[in-house]
């Protein structure tokens, strides 16, 4: 072989190591300059296992390690994510999402602790006891029959009272919040009842004196018998003419016509006889006996005009 022929060759070994070099040097270049980093991957079997990549984003790091996510699992960060800085990578069974914590800056967090402080710097709490009212109801009984009525009260109200343990916070001496915590009745309220009846007019008796009016209401109620003892004779003969009935006969005031019929401790009385003594809220009943007129004694009864 010639000289020339050996210096071509020379030169082309020369060409071709400078072209491997230059093209190794560019490798080296790109791998120098792309930032390889350890991401975690973490299995919903709970195993995990660390990759090292030059990839950012999920998609393509699992591409690049193969791995795939069966249609009953899902992925944190999403595949058209890129890592976070955790460098984390988690696949968890649908409905096992982890739950996402919200990045707060430490100026954010700064700005809450102290505009929480300044809320409850002037906030106080105390525990007190007071008491209270209980308002009492109002029934009503409508005993007419539809006609001139009148309404009148056999009960006044009366509020109760119970006793209330409070939990009260202020914030600047301002209540701004009030928990009961407990309660106890010390009085139980009364009802208020208000009845509805006809009004009742007198009528003209053998002995009647003209036109009174007669209501219900709480009455003294006594009783008494046909002995000389009680009435001053024994024909037991009424002021209307009558012969007294136990069980029927009472003696009313004289705003209470005769006939007009009672309603007392639930028995139903006919006023049919008078007495001197029977004046303003009081009623006597007949009795049979003198014995049973001192065994009834002195009531305070409800009666109620039906008649």
């Amino acid at each position: 072989m010639n000289k020339s022929k050996k210096a071509s060759i020379s030169y082309r070994k020369i060409i071709a190591i400078s072209v491997i070099f230059i093209i190794i040097l560019g490798i080296s270049v790109i791998a120098g300059n792309a930032k390889v980093n350890n991401i975690k991957i973490k299995f919903s079997n709970n195993h995990e296992i660390t990759v090292l990549t030059s990839k950012t984003k999920v998609s393509e790091i699992l591409e690049e390690n193969h791995i795939m996510l069966s249609s009953d699992e899902s992925i944190t960060p999403s595949l058209e994510e890129n890592v976070t800085d955790a460098k984390t990578i988690i696949i968890t069974k649908k409905g096992e999402e982890p739950t996402k914590i919200a990045q707060i800056s430490e100026e954010e967090l700064n700005s809450n602790v102290d505009e929480l402080a300044e809320n409850y710097s002037n906030i106080t709490e105390e525990i007190i006891t007071v008491e209270e009212e209980i308002p009492f109801e109002t029934i009503t009984k409508d005993v007419s029959n539809g006609s001139d009525t009148t309404n009148r009260v056999i009960q006044a109200g009366k509020n109760g009272i119970r006793e209330v343990t409070y939990k009260v916070k202020y914030k600047d001496d301002v209540e701004i919040e009030r928990i009961e915590l407990s309660s106890e009745i010390i009085k139980e309220p009364v009802d208020k009842i208000v009845q509805i009846q006809t009004k009742v007019t007198s009528r003209s008796g053998s002995r009647g004196s003209g036109i009174t009016t007669a209501s219900s209401g709480r009455y003294k109620v006594t009783a008494y018998c046909s002995c000389a003892k009680c009435c001053g004779k024994t024909n037991g003969i009424t002021a209307s003419g009558r012969k007294a009935t136990a069980g029927r006969t009472v003696a009313a005031p004289r705003t209470f016509a005769f006939g007009t019929k009672l309603l007392i401790n639930g028995k139903t009385y006919v006023v049919e006889d008078r007495g001197g003594a029977i004046q303003g809220n009081r009623i006597d009943i007949y009795m049979n006996s003198h014995s049973a007129a001192l065994s009834w004694g002195v009531r305070y009864l409800d009666v109620e005009v039906v008649g």
